[in-house]
């Protein structure tokens, strides 16, 4: 009974009916990797920026071509190379001689969809001229303000296995992340489908059948929609107590900032939104905690040396907080 008065609130029929058609668009492409979808469609609707890991040939990219495709926006494709330059990724201004002055000509990162290929590929200059943009939604150029068409998105791939030629990303461009998504080999089951689905075609053949969902209009509407899920204060505090359990935790040299509290509690929202709930549970709170937290957080040298992972640290916090009911 309750349930169906908080139902009554606030109509998420549209927004569910949409995430749906996305899942079944997309799934005419990419079979399993149900999380990874789930979590980029949480970070459509949170307006968050996300950070893919995974080895080469997971779908990563093809993944992030279709999420443009589904929506119908603009979607521009960034190699991340050492000799990257930031005028590459940004844009740079350029002389014009007929007229005798300079105009700027944007980089790739003026678009809707952004994926950066091998983020950690790229020194810290060219990682650098990311703050801005990922915290601003702008450039600035020689003094002059360029911003950004809505929706603005960055997906960053990086892969596990390989270091070599790599550079770290700072702590303070891990935090503009939303989510890290770490993503997994298929099942057997999985990989059969893929192979039965894609003997047959190309993928260019495949991706041509994926058509547009929603607009970004209304990608706008459904992020209005969120901000009105309901959550209890007790919930607020218990987000605010995981995060401050990071800080304070032996276990761990760098805690997660503020920032990762107000990540948790939107993507909370976004998530009982998607399973047709207006209102936040603890199960949704616990369950958008370790994508928020993994890459926040930095384990201490002996941590690390015993094989602790991130994931099996943010486990152990939330099963020594009480949950409230």
């Amino acid at each position: 009974m309750e349930e169906s008065i908080f139902q009554q609130r606030i109509d998420l029929s549209g927004l569910n009916q949409s995430m749906d058609n996305i899942r079944n668009e997309i799934g005419k492409v990419i079979i399993g990797q149900h999380k990874m979808l789930d979590l980029l469609m949480i970070g459509l609707l949170c307006d968050g920026h996300i950070l893919i890991e995974g080895v080469p040939g997971v779908a990563k990219t093809l993944t992030a071509k279709l999420m443009a495709k589904v929506i119908d926006v603009d979607f521009s494709r960034i190699q991340f190379t050492p000799d990257l330059m930031p005028s590459d990724v940004v844009g740079t201004s350029v002389f014009n001689p007929k007229e005798g002055d300079f105009y700027f000509k944007p980089g790739p990162v003026f678009s809707n969809i952004i994926l950066i290929d091998e983020i950690n590929r790229a020194p810290a200059k060219t990682q650098a001229a990311l703050f801005e943009v990922m915290e601003e939604r702008q450039v600035t150029i020689d003094g002059i303000t360029h911003e950004m068409r809505f929706p603005f998105i960055i997906l960053a791939t990086q892969n596990p296995v390989e270091q070599e030629g790599t550079y770290r990303l700072p702590e303070a461009q891990l935090d503009r992340f939303i989510f890290k998504i770490d993503v997994q080999y298929p099942s057997l089951d999985e990989e059969i489908g893929i192979l039965n689905n894609q003997h047959g075609r190309t993928q260019a053949q495949l991706l041509h059948e994926v058509v547009r969902i929603i607009s970004p209009m209304d990608i706008n509407n459904f992020r209005s929609v969120i901000q009105s899920v309901i959550i209890e204060p007790r919930l607020v505090e218990y987000i605010a107590k995981i995060v401050i359990e990071t800080r304070n935790n032996p276990a761990l040299y760098l805690g997660a900032s503020p920032r990762a509290s107000l990540a948790i509690l939107r993507a909370s929202k976004a998530s009982a939104a998607m399973k047709g709930r207006d209102f936040v549970t603890p199960e949704d709170i616990k369950e958008m905690a370790t994508p928020v937290l993994r890459h926040r957080i930095i384990l201490t040298p002996e941590k690390e040396m015993e094989g602790i992972t991130p994931d099996e640290l943010i486990d152990s916090i939330l099963k020594a907080l009480e949950v409230p009911r």
